[in-house]
């Protein structure tokens, strides 16, 4: 079995803030939907209408033909908007911590998907609301040998914070997975800092520590919860998308690395809006690359619950530009909140947190022209 991941990044979700999401109002509407559950906009900008053309396709044949609804439309300079494709489907709900952890409230939240190298699937949420002192969260694993299974194998605690390390007591957060630089790069934050583990075989992970032994990599400022990483490979340079909140205005950040070790100062790629510019507005950072149509599309959630959750897409030619302060390349919501967005064996699906915040959920995602 192989998973076809390329121009994909499989990541976390990695929206788990101190205060989004109320546990009482869970929203049904959407767990089990077959309809297509979308709110677009019809605006397209003069940039993208440039390199959704019949010269931007042949460009790269091969992203074409692996994606044949793109290769059909790109011609035309029709750009795509994702959509989900039939019903949801469960994989994970709340585990059992055991005593030392389990309380009632818990919630599974931002989490990462991926594959190992034995071929086995992989999701490791960030577990809320426990026993774990300080600020709850810690690391659940469950596995499966297939995407589509349903009720994956729970496998236990994955990984609880080091303060040791510098990380905050319990205060894990949106682990990602990337197979990057000979190895399986895990990017997490603790509550402040983005960080990083690694792995050989996509199983068992370590901290990648700097010379004071600490995990930190970079940060916004004391205060800010610095979290929700996801990187993708854009030519030569790692992209590392964060949030955080500094001013308790959320944004989108991104900082550069062409070794995923020494990284450029942050630069802000969305901010603001119709999603709002509040501290909560700019989370759960996920870009997916399509370079068959020349074009990058960001998923920035605003809202777990109450129902509906939201994300809001954007669409551009430059992965370092998705808007600030604008919606020009705003091309509409998706009832959905933390979704990741990857392709297995020529099929996109999307994962995401599930409405009443009681386990993760997949379905399949097609991209239809508007």
């Amino acid at each position: 079995m192989a998973a076809a991941i390329a121009c994909v990044c499989l990541s976390s979700c990695r929206g788990d803030s101190p205060v989004n999401g109320a546990t009482d109002t869970p929203d049904d509407n959407h767990a089990d939907s077959s309809a297509p559950d979308v709110a677009v906009d019809t605006h397209v900008s003069a940039a993208e209408a440039a390199v959704a053309s019949p010269e931007a396709a042949a460009a790269s044949p091969e992203a074409a033909a692996a994606s044949p609804e793109a290769a059909s439309t790109a011609d035309a300079g029709v750009p795509l908007f994702p959509e989900i494709d039939g019903a949801w489907w469960q994989i994970a709900s709340t585990p059992d911590l055991g005593a030392t952890f389990n309380q009632a409230g818990e919630q599974p939240v931002d989490f990462a998907i991926w594959p190992s190298a034995d071929g086995r699937w992989h999701v490791w949420s960030c577990i809320r609301g426990t026993k774990c002192a300080g600020q709850s969260r810690l690391f659940y694993h469950w596995e499966s040998a297939l995407p589509t299974d349903t009720s994956w194998t729970p496998v236990g605690i994955a990984m609880q914070a080091d303060t040791t390390a510098g990380e905050t007591a319990c205060g894990l957060q949106a682990p990602f997975v990337i197979q990057a630089e000979g190895a399986y790069q895990m990017f997490y934050g603790d509550w402040e800092h983005i960080c990083r583990a690694q792995s050989t075989d996509g199983k068992t992970f370590t901290r990648v520590l700097d010379a004071a032994k600490h995990s930190a990599i970079f940060d916004e400022g004391g205060g800010t919860n610095t979290r929700d990483p996801m990187v993708l490979k854009v030519g030569s340079s790692y992209n590392a998308y964060y949030t955080a909140f500094p001013g308790n205005v959320g944004s989108v950040y991104v900082r550069t690395s062409p070794d995923l070790r020494t990284w450029s100062a942050s630069h802000i790629v969305a901010r603001g809006g119709a999603a709002g510019s509040g501290p909560l507005t700019a989370e759960c950072p996920f870009v997916v690359a399509r370079p068959d149509l020349g074009v990058y599309y960001l998923f920035r959630t605003q809202r777990y619950t109450p129902a509906p959750a939201q994300t809001t897409v954007y669409r551009s030619p430059d992965p370092l530009d998705f808007g600030v302060d604008d919606d020009k390349y705003r091309i509409g919501t998706l009832p959905v909140a933390a979704p990741e967005i990857f392709q297995f064996n020529g099929q996109w699906y999307i994962a995401a947190v599930r409405p009443n915040l009681d386990g993760i959920q997949l379905a399949k995602l097609r991209w239809v022209a508007h």
